[in-house]
């Protein structure tokens, strides 16, 4: 792999990052160790996870993903071989304090995901989601106070509207503070609006890094999806006909499957390769459960589309 700088820091980083939210949830702790170890064997250094995974199942109380990649660094040995990034903001115990941005809860989910995560400093932590009830300045000087002691390098957001996050960067301009220095947001080539009409710009210009979150559609842009064949019964298949059951979706389906066999690649790799080519994307966060469907992610980073290409998919899924 190629690794790219994340946004304008001197960080480097694989070209896809491994998302894990299904460890524990759909992938078990063994199978999650033989994704992890297939993932570095092809070059991948980059792991995203978040306190709260997977604390939607019954009986898991979150800090579960955390927890098995922390057992499986501990097994290799690798730890300063990987980088590391996670997120806070959410629910994770009781009380008016047990979620939010705010100093005090940012303060305890830092050293509990320290320890979940075994080791004593995280590359990357990013704000999960937007806290309406923190000022946006406690939450940078907290953060900024974890860098500069050591248990935090760098910083990033989530899911954060465009003028929150220029908020954001003029506070740290304007007070000294650490500032966020990527974006996590919702974005693949049926999603495009969201991020490309006000969060692109100011990425471009302010020099972040960007990690999109959903890449494939959840599924939608493999082709496991069709027209007319049966909708699989699941909740997860339910979201995906709302939003991309339409006829605009399957025109950008349509077109991703022709020019995926022009270039003999399967479908979820010129979805990957798209997102990959656009700017400011520095690593698209990719799920696997299993080692054979990391493999299908993979090769993506093998092969550059060319400019017919990228106006083509450009076009049909343009709003």
């Amino acid at each position: 792999m190629e690794y790219r700088r994340l946004g304008r820091t001197g960080l480097k980083v694989s070209p896809l990052c491994l998302g894990t939210m299904q460890f524990g949830w759909t992938t078990d702790e063994p199978t999650a160790y033989q994704v992890m170890d297939a993932f570095v064997a092809a070059g991948g250094n980059f792991f995203d996870t978040a306190d709260i995974y997977s604390n939607w199942m019954p009986g898991n109380p979150g800090g579960i993903a955390e927890q098995i990649i922390g057992r499986w660094m501990r097994q290799r040995g690798n730890r300063h071989d990987v980088l590391i990034a996670t997120k806070g903001r959410g629910r994770m115990w009781p009380g008016p304090n047990g979620e939010g941005l705010s100093r005090a809860h940012l303060m305890r989910a830092v050293d509990d995901s320290l320890r979940r995560l075994q080791t004593d400093y995280i590359d990357l932590y990013q704000t999960h989601v937007y806290d309406a009830e923190t000022p946006i300045e406690e939450t940078l000087s907290t953060l900024n106070d974890l860098v500069h002691v050591g248990k935090i390098r760098y910083i990033g957001c989530s899911n954060l509207p465009a003028w929150r996050l220029m908020q954001a960067l003029w506070t740290s301009d304007r007070c000294g503070l650490a500032r966020y220095d990527c974006l996590q947001p919702h974005y693949n080539l049926a999603h495009r609006s969201e991020f490309e009409t006000e969060l692109q710009p100011v990425c471009l210009e302010y020099g972040l890094g960007v990690m999109p979150y959903s890449p494939l559609a959840h599924g939608f842009l493999t082709g496991k999806y069709r027209r007319d064949a049966p909708l699989p019964a699941s909740a997860r298949s339910e979201r995906v006909q709302q939003r991309y059951f339409n006829e605009h979706g399957w025109q950008i389906l349509d077109a991703l499957m022709t020019v995926a066999e022009t270039h003999t690649v399967p479908l979820a790799q010129m979805a990957l390769a798209w997102l990959l080519a656009q700017p400011t994307v520095t690593a698209p966060i990719i799920g696997a459960n299993t080692v054979e469907q990391l493999d299908q992610l993979l090769g993506a980073t093998t092969f550059t589309l060319d400019q017919e290409t990228l106006v083509t998919l450009a076009d049909v899924s343009n709003l």
